[in-house]
């Protein structure tokens, strides 16, 4: 249960004058929106809001506070619409959360994916693990919850379309034969964004969450530092640039850096919008998001006339790359280490290859038991069965 008001009152709380609690901030705003919290008691430092608001705060990137916002969001109207305390919530109230889950597409309501459900959840988690850490709540209840497995969530990213290495070429020289044609800073930032994608296996949210200074060297390779999950204190890895990437994303940069009077872009994202054409108050430098590159990716896949183009989501970019390099015999660990994966059997399922077709060990099988039988076995074989 919340323990309501049990740690306000006195010591640094005496200085801290109208507003008594943690420093406010746009946070505090968005977490006023949440159904199904209590009001903070005046003068208490660790109200529910007032920590809920800390607990996005303290997430590495824009991108993670608000997917975690959102999923809250949806943990805490489901214990409105069911008139259910969330500091009371018990093991069965999330499993009947989890197996009500839906999610909305074109205006249908469908149930959700392994992989929406395992991010919900681990969300909602954070959360009460975040209330117990600052002794407001006793429990968190999501805890012996069972969540979707690897294997699950890998089946359920199998629904982006995955593009064969003759379509990822077509596309690739789409984008970049476009951007020659043109020669316009937007038409090589879509180059640059395609071949991020097909180039890197980077999650879309790596990519567009970077900055210029996040390009470097490490070893005498070029390298783009990413904030990525579960490596090190500070949550950050990098992915090697090699030469066809390269040279797509250099124009890029030196397109963009020629409409900046000293010739340098100013610091700030990787990937940005440009100037409107007509509305002068829109100077661009804005970071694109994650719609941007989909409409990105999907635009040129249309100019390069692939079936799957309205069906293309930035996570085919990462498919795409894992199903292609195990098609060529790319070692999985290898794979396994670009994509970031902890379990390999996670990669293993991105793969769209049907193995057991394309290399069934049937074929093996065939081969090895052909060495040890008869022709004339076989033929005597034959000829029964063709008397029958």
């Amino acid at each position: 249960m919340i323990n309501k008001g049990g740690r306000s009152g006195s010591g640094v709380m005496a200085d801290a004058g109208a507003h008594s609690g943690l420093a406010p901030d746009p946070f505090g705003h968005a977490v006023a929106l949440l159904p199904a919290l209590p009001p903070d008691e005046p003068g208490d430092r660790y109200g529910l809001r007032l920590l809920t608001a800390a607990w996005l705060r303290s997430q590495r990137t824009e991108a993670t506070r608000r997917g975690y916002y959102r999923d809250l969001a949806g943990w805490l109207d489901y214990c409105a619409r069911t008139g259910l305390d969330p500091g009371a919530a018990r093991r069965a109230d999330i499993d009947d959360w989890s197996a009500s889950m839906t999610v909305t597409v074109a205006g249908r309501s469908r149930p959700a994916s392994a992989s929406t459900r395992a991010r919900r959840l681990a969300a909602v988690s954070s959360w009460y693990t975040y209330l117990q850490s600052n002794d407001v709540t006793d429990r968190n209840p999501t805890l012996l919850v069972r969540r979707p497995s690897s294997a699950q969530i890998a089946a359920s990213a199998r629904k982006a379309p995955t593009l064969s290495v003759a379509e990822t070429a077509q596309l690739l020289d789409t984008a970049e034969g476009r951007a020659v044609d043109r020669g316009t800073e937007a038409a090589w930032r879509d180059a640059a964004v395609v071949a991020l994608l097909f180039y890197t296996a980077l999650r879309v949210s790596a990519f567009t969450g970077a900055d210029l200074a996040d390009l470097g060297t490490e070893a005498g390779y070029r390298v783009l530092w990413y904030r990525a999950k579960g490596k090190g204190p500070d949550g950050r890895d990098y992915v090697r640039l090699d030469g066809e990437l390269c040279r797509v994303l250099d124009a890029y940069l030196t397109v963009r850096a020629g409409r900046h009077p000293d010739g340098v872009a100013p610091a700030g994202p990787l990937l940005a919008t440009t100037p409107h054409p007509y509305d002068r108050a829109k100077t661009g430098d804005k970071r694109l998001t994650q719609r941007d590159v989909t409409n990105i990716l999907r635009r040129q896949a249309t100019l390069a006339g692939l079936p799957a183009a309205a069906r293309l989501s930035p996570h085919s970019g990462r498919r795409t790359v894992i199903t292609t390099l195990l098609g060529n015999d790319v070692p999985l660990a290898k794979v396994q280490d670009l994509a970031g994966h902890a379990d390999p059997r996670t990669t293993r399922g991105y793969d769209d290859t049907n193995h057991k077709l394309a290399s069934s060990p049937v074929t093996d099988l065939t081969r090895i038991l052909a060495g040890h039988r008869t022709t004339s076995g076989r033929v005597q074989h034959a000829d029964k069965s063709a008397e029958r």
